[in-house]
This record gives structure tokens, sequence and C-alpha cells, in this order.
């Protein structure tokens, strides 16, 4: 900034600019630095369940493609440049993030966020001066390339063109307005003069950003590329029984019937245990022994003139009668202690009147066989239930739960955005600071009882409450843009409760206006 053909007064500012910067740089708060690290955890963490997901989308149109061909096999052909494409572009952005943590060692495991504040590593090899050097124009190249790829691969198609559009959108490389109203080059905008860690994490993103897109086209391929199968060959019989597992002399009944259940759909003879009736075969038959029995026979019907045999077996199992209940949580394996587990618990062949159940914090919910759950302390509980058999005997049984504590919470603004938000500072200062409980699959209603709020370069303030206070406010107002806030060390409780939840993870705001 200092080089070139510039006077001495503008070599001057701009030198004086640096310096503000490298101020900047010194402060940045280990707050922020944590925060551009957890983002880069999930989104490494969501870029390998995008791996595995698009993976197996693959592996199922690939199969599509072999056994129905047509529509599937062009899609496959569309879907595999466009996984080539993505993985060569994901790969070069692993070598840039290799770049980024040169000569950065891990403690313990991870990285060192709150010590990756210097971005020397890339301003050194992807800049010089106001332009770029021979690295910085490979990545400009690689994303221009990725572009020119996916288009390619995915050509015309209506079907895919909102897909290229995000594509084009999410990596437009065209330079950036600043706030002053200059132009500031792509690559300048957005890494010069970074922390490492900000830097680690915006190409953490892009690589999201790439799989998301393949994610994108495998899926339009898939869905777009439907086949309907239309020969009765193709139609799967089913057996249907009205239960898998009966008692030695019970009643067998259920019945067989074509994938579609159609009554449209009718065979022309039906051999097996039963009777056809509306393009179905109705069973009857006594269950036999105990253990595991089978149902087979075959449909026909005509095709173009042709009969066509459609053969049929399923399986049943007798059992004995019960000496067990069965116990199971409705949502999980473990109950939870402050929320109200629901369950279902039941004995095989034995109506709901004459089971008996027993557990600390075990009430009926109002329903056969429902029952709510309210651990209080300890690490498992234990739940006894008895059967009165129709012959008059008792049968018993119990089973034991853990018992585990809600898990910590994450800090939400806009009522349940996490992460990294961004926004005018005039919509921070109304926020309501929230917290959620992210994949718990209980309905709990929290309530944040305080917090604090760090602003770049002004000193943390302690806000009570959920909402932000005079001196917060003020706090905010000092803000620029770009600049991101950290709102930690939000205290989270149950409603109507005095139960405090474990720390809550931070949000961040970054301020765009």
């Amino acid at each position: 900034m200092a080089g070139g053909k510039l006077t001495p007064r503008q070599k001057m500012i701009n030198l004086m600019y640096l310096v503000f910067i490298a101020m900047l740089a010194l402060n940045m708060s280990k707050e922020v630095l944590s925060a551009f690290g957890l983002m880069n955890e999930k989104f490494e963490a969501a870029n390998e369940a995008a791996k595995l997901t698009n993976e197996q989308m693959m592996q199922a149109l690939d199969t599509k493609a072999a056994e129905a061909k047509g529509e599937f096999a062009v899609a496959a052909e569309t879907a595999h440049k466009v996984q080539a494409a993505t993985k060569k572009f994901y790969d070069f952005i692993g070598t840039l993030k290799a770049e980024t943590l040169k000569h950065v060692e891990p403690e313990n495991g991870k990285l060192p966020y709150e010590s990756m504040d210097k971005g020397d590593n890339l301003d050194n090899s992807w800049f010089i001066g106001d332009g770029y050097t021979k690295r910085g124009n490979e990545v400009m190249s690689a994303i221009e390339t990725y572009k020119a790829d996916m288009k390619n691969a995915l050509g015309s198609e209506k079907k895919y063109s909102a897909i290229l559009n995000q594509v084009n959108k999410s990596f437009d490389v065209s330079d950036v307005t600043t706030k002053d109203g200059l132009k500031d080059k792509f690559l300048n905008y957005h890494f010069k003069g970074f922390p490492a860690i900000a830097s680690l994490a915006k190409l953490s993103a892009w690589q999201s950003d790439v799989k998301k897109a393949e994610s994108d086209v495998i899926s339009a391929a898939l869905g777009k590329a439907a086949v309907q199968a239309a020969s009765y060959s193709n139609y799967q019989a089913i057996v249907v029984l009205e239960k898998n597992a009966y008692f030695q002399g019970e009643n067998v009944k259920g019945k067989v019937v074509l994938g579609r259940y159609d009554e449209n759909t009718k065979p022309t003879s039906f051999q097996g245990p039963g009777k056809l009736e509306n393009g179905q075969a109705v069973i009857s038959l006594t269950a036999g022994g105990v253990g595991e029995q089978s149902i087979n026979g075959q449909f026909t019907f005509l095709e173009d003139g042709k009969t066509i045999p459609l053969k049929f077996e399923g399986k049943y199992v007798v059992v004995p009668r019960p000496n067990e209940a069965t116990i199971s949580a409705d949502k999980m394996n473990v109950v939870y202690r402050g929320v109200v587990n629901p369950m279902t618990i039941s004995f095989a062949g034995v109506s709901d009147n004459n089971v008996t159940v027993s557990a600390p914090g075990l009430t009926k919910a109002g329903r056969p066989g429902a029952y709510n759950m309210s651990p209080g302390a300890g690490r498992e509980v234990v739940i006894n239930v008895n059967g009165k058999l129709n012959d008059g005997k008792v049968v018993s049984s119990k089973k034991v739960f853990r018992i585990k504590s809600i898990p910590a919470p994450t800090g939400a603004l806009r009522g349940r955005e996490t992460g990294t938000i961004k926004g005018p500072k005039s919509n921070l200062e109304v926020q309501t600071v929230n917290a959620i409980l992210e994949d718990f699959d209980f309905e709990v209603n929290l309530s944040v009882v305080g917090f604090n709020i760090k602003v770049p370069g002004q000193p943390t303030i302690v806000v009570s409450g959920n909402k932000m206070d005079a001196r917060a406010k003020a706090a905010i107002q000092k803000a620029g843009r770009g600049d991101v806030v950290i709102i930690s060390e939000i205290k989270t409780k149950l409603e109507g409760s005095s139960m405090m939840l474990a720390k809550t993870a931070p949000v961040a705001y970054e301020i765009t206006q």
C-alpha cells in the first residue's frame, strides 16, 4: 500500500493506515478468535457429514442408472462430472487451509484459536502491494475453473439453473465496493490482513458451499430422473399380517397385496393360504409351533395376452406366552432430568388394565401403555413391571434407564439463529438474547437471565436479563462495519424453574452497517 507511484503524503497516509490495522489486530479479543474457531469446527464437521451423504446419494443414483438406464444414466453422468469438479476444487481449498496453518501447532489435539491472530502466511503468499502474487492468481484461477467446470457439467438444463446461479453468486470474484465507495480486489477484501483463524473459517465455508452444490445436483438428478414402473413384472407382492408374533393356537390373519395396493390390479388367480378379494389375498390359518413360520404362494395375471407369475413369501414368528415386559422410551434410550420423558410400557399379550408399573418419578399419561417419567437425583432409575395373564399367573420384569442432565444450550438471536449472524447494529440493539437446545428431541422452554457482550475496542459489559441495556447499546453504537460483537457467558435456566443449565455456547453478530 505504501509502494508504487504515490506521493510522499499518500505513502504516509497508507503507512498510518497499516499501523492502525496492526493496532486493531493486536487488540483482537480472544473471544472473537475463539468464535471463529468454533465456526470453523462446525463447518468442518458439516463438510465431513456432507461427504458421506453425497457419496451415499451418488451410490443410489448409480444403482438406479444401472437398473433403469434412460434418464437415470444421463443424470448419473452429469452428477459424476459435478462430483469431479467438486473434488478438484475442494481438495485445492484444502491446500489453502494447509497453507493458512503453516507453523501452527495444535495444542492438546486442537488448534490454538486465541493465538491465531496473525495472517502472515496468506498475506506473504497471496499479495504483493495492491496486487496478487503468482499464488494469489492461482487461487483466482482455481475459482474460475471450478465455475467453468460446473457450467460445462450442468449445461443449460432448467432444473440445474438455480444451482448454477448459486455457485456463481457464492464465488463471485468481482471487485468489492467498500463502504467508502472504493473498489477492493476480491481476495484483498476477504483475506488480506485477516487473522489466520478467520481465513481458515472462510475457506471451510467455501468447502461447505461446493459440497452443498454437489448435494443439490445429485438430489435434483435423483428426483427428476424418477422412472415409473409400468410393467406388472416390476410389482412386489407384500405379505401384511395383523401382527408379526402369535401365541400358540392363535388365529393368524393378514393379507397379501401387490406393491401399489391398487384395487384395479386384479390377479387372475392366487395360490396360497387364503382367497382373492378385490385384488388382494386375504389369509386365514392357525399358528403352528413356536418359532419362525412361512407363508408363500403365487399370483398370476395377464399382460399383453401372456400369463405372468408373481411369487410371494412372508414369515411370522410364533412365541410362547410372555414372561418379560416391553419397556421403551419413546424418544431415546435414556431419560433426562428436568424434562418430562414420555414412555410406553406394556406386557406382550397382556391388556393395559392388567399391567402394574412402578418407579420413582413415573406417572400415567392418560392412554393405555403411556407414562411420563420425571427423574430426580441419581444416575439411573429402575422401572418394575408386573403383568397378570389370562390364566391368573403374574409375571414380573424390570429395566434400568440411565439419567442424564439436559445438554448445554447454544446462544441465539432472532429467535433461533446461532453461530455468526450478520446485520446492522441498529438491529442488534433491540435483539433478545435466547438460548436453544440444538438436536434435542424434547420441547423445552429456556430463559436467559444474563449475558456478557464484547464489542471490539470496548470493555466487556455484563448485562442482566435477556435484552441490551443502556451500556450495551452505547457500546454497540461505537462498533464499525465488519466488527464482530460476541455475546458470551450466557446464563440460562429452565422456565418456571431455578435450575441453571450448563454453560451456554456464545453467539456472534457481524456489523454490516
